[in-house]
């Protein structure tokens, strides 16, 4: 595969959610096109992580779960981004469409960051030889989820829209020093996690897997927010009646000991099952949630 693929579709994408910000004519229709082109990426995508990159040279093929673990990190941190961005918008200008997208994209964010975390963990299994371990970049990562889920509570604790969007505003800010945290957590201690690689030290094929990986996420990523937008904004209008990186560093894994991992196929299905799994019932649930708005 040309190494510059992942840049295209990016670019392609990228137009797609330009447009859709700049052209209301066609709402109504892109977010299908996003959404068929991510589908079609995803095949592309499990080909390329499970059967065209090469086996990580200390994980071997268990290494294939951060093609999709690390992605859905991105869509995450990106996903928390929108929302402090948004929240600001509102405290400065009270428009309640950037509150609608910010309450989208805490929700969102928080799908794929618990996602992200459960196939970390079944990649920490036979990596490090636990499901779990109170490490630095973990506690900081749950923390951090907890501040969003406590984001999205804070949300139903009051019925004044004026008063929810305000104190929302406020928790999205505070809770986005989460990720600076989170993201320096294994440089600032001393992490069992690995520090972010580089496309200076991982082969060149594993690059491009993630980045196709990052860009097919975005996808679904623009879909999910947009669909979640619309839910929000239901309910801002009284239609509602409820509430609502690269291929790792091997240093880490020398640090523990545990040397070069064989096999592993059992926890690689576990990890992309958890991934395919997610992307359905999150979809599942909008649609229903659609259809219960419109009721």
């Amino acid at each position: 595969m040309p190494y510059w693929s992942p840049l295209l579709l990016l670019a392609v994408v990228v137009a797609a959610i330009v447009a859709h910000l700049a052209l209301p004519s066609v709402r109504p229709w892109l977010w299908k096109a996003v959404a068929a082109l991510g589908v079609v990426s995803l095949t592309a995508h499990l080909y390329l992580a499970l059967e065209w990159a090469p086996p990580e040279q200390y994980m071997s093929d268990v290494g294939r779960i951060l093609y999709v673990h690390v992605p859905h990190v991105w869509m995450c941190l990106l996903a928390f981004t929108v929302n402090v961005g948004c929240s600001i918008a509102y405290l400065l200008k009270k428009s309640w469409r950037s509150d609608a997208l910010a309450e989208a994209s805490a929700e969102v964010g928080l799908y794929f960051g618990a996602c992200g975390v459960l196939m970390g963990s079944i990649w920490a299994k036979p990596t490090w030889g636990v499901w779990w371990d109170w490490d630095p970049r973990l506690i900081s990562t749950t923390v951090m989820l907890l501040a969003y889920a406590g984001y999205l509570a804070l949300r139903s604790f009051t019925d004044d829209p004026e008063r929810r969007a305000a104190w929302s505003a406020a928790s999205a800010i505070l809770s986005y020093i989460s990720l600076p945290i989170v993201w320096f957590s294994v440089k600032w201690w001393n992490s069992l996690h690995q520090q972010q690689s580089t496309p200076d030290t991982v082969d060149k094929p594993m690059t491009v897997v993630l980045r196709w990986g990052a860009v097919t996420f975005l996808c679904f990523l623009f879909v999910f927010i947009v669909k979640r937008y619309e839910l929000a904004r239901a309910r801002q209008e009284g239609a509602l009646t409820f509430s609502m990186p690269a291929a790792v560093h091997p240093e880490g894994i020398e640090n523990v000991g545990m040397g070069v991992v064989q096999g592993g196929w059992e926890y690689v299905y576990a990890a992309y099952g958890v991934g395919l799994l997610g992307v359905v019932l999150y979809a599942v649930s909008l649609v229903v949630r659609t259809k219960e708005s419109k009721t």
